[in-house]
């Protein structure tokens, strides 16, 4: 039998930044810095949140990304938007987003805020908006849609969960027209062991042993809502998992550990052990970016899709 190819773990200079949801607000204790003294005081302006927000909801191929987040001297989906929106709105943006995803990991419903200044009068044309960065930037990356929003609105924080969808074309020959956003395993898949090792994950659970550490302080317990098994036909199998938050590579080491089910190599009652271990050395094999997506993002009142 031949050799899954999982995804390698990568070097430092490979590895994007983790999602939003690890990093905690670190307290003013735990943060050194300069004296009262030297600290300027904002003016009382500058501590309002605006009174409007932009809302826009992204999609993108990630292919080509070193994920979402800025980085130095990579080229990432925050940052060639921010310039496309930059040039629309006729000056500096800076966005929050739902999720961080990582490099090679696409999205069809990531979500991000961008502020509108309050000295901005008129009203901000969204169609303009949205033709405007598509003509720039797709097909590559798209604005789904878009809308003007209270300024209390913050993508991350004012989530109630996200989903991701993870694609496998699960046949003997490669399909070159989902090479990019789906992993090919030639060996079959027993979709019965897929369903019933993907039910453990239900519930809330620290899941450290699925997530790569995050920041001190930070914490790996995450309520899952849905882990199931859907199959599309024609050899194309797709997970999909919907929670509270992800942590750093959850999703993709799930899915790495239930392909060794569907394989017969571990059983659905061994997930159940490794969940409870909460231990990271229990799950090395972790699913290649390509077929992960960033689907959905709720906020108060969003239907489950």
């Amino acid at each position: 039998m031949s050799q899954l190819s999982f995804g390698p773990e990568p070097s430092a200079a490979e590895v994007s930044v983790p999602s939003a949801e690890e990093v905690p607000e670190p307290s003013a204790a735990e943060v050194p810095g300069p004296s009262a003294a030297e600290v300027p005081v904002p003016s009382e302006k500058e501590n309002l949140a605006p009174s409007r927000v932009l809302k826009l909801t992204v999609a993108y191929d990630g292919t080509d990304f070193r994920g979402f987040a800025t980085q130095l001297e990579q080229r990432t989906v925050e940052r060639v938007l921010s310039d496309a929106l930059a040039r629309v709105l006729r000056g500096p943006v800076k966005l929050t987003c739902a999720g961080r995803t990582d490099s090679g990991v696409h999205a069809w419903g990531q979500v991000v805020g961008v502020p509108i200044a309050d000295d901005v009068r008129d009203d901000v044309d969204v169609d303009v908006v949205l033709r405007a960065v598509n003509s720039m930037l797709g097909p590559e990356v798209v604005l789904r849609a878009g809308e003007v929003v209270d300024g209390s609105f913050d993508a991350r924080r004012s989530a109630q969960w996200r989903s991701y969808r993870y694609t496998i074309v699960n046949r003997p020959v490669a399909d070159p027209f989902l090479a990019r956003t789906a992993w090919w395993v030639p060996e079959p898949l027993d979709l019965k062991l897929l369903r019933l090792g993907a039910d453990p994950f239900l519930g809330t659970h620290d899941f450290t042993s699925f997530c790569r550490r995050g920041p001190e302080g930070s914490t790996t317990v995450r309520r899952v809502f849905d882990s199931s098994w859907h199959d599309l036909g024609d050899g194309v199998l797709r997970y999909d998992i919907r929670a509270s938050a992800f942590c750093w590579r959850m999703v993709r080491s799930i899915v790495g550990t239930l392909a060794n089910v569907g394989l017969g190599k571990i059983t659905p009652g061994e997930v159940l052990q490794i969940l409870r271990a909460c231990d990271r050395e229990l799950v090395r094999d972790v699913a290649p970016a390509r077929g992960l997506c960033l689907w959905d993002v709720g906020y108060p009142d969003t239907p489950a899709r």
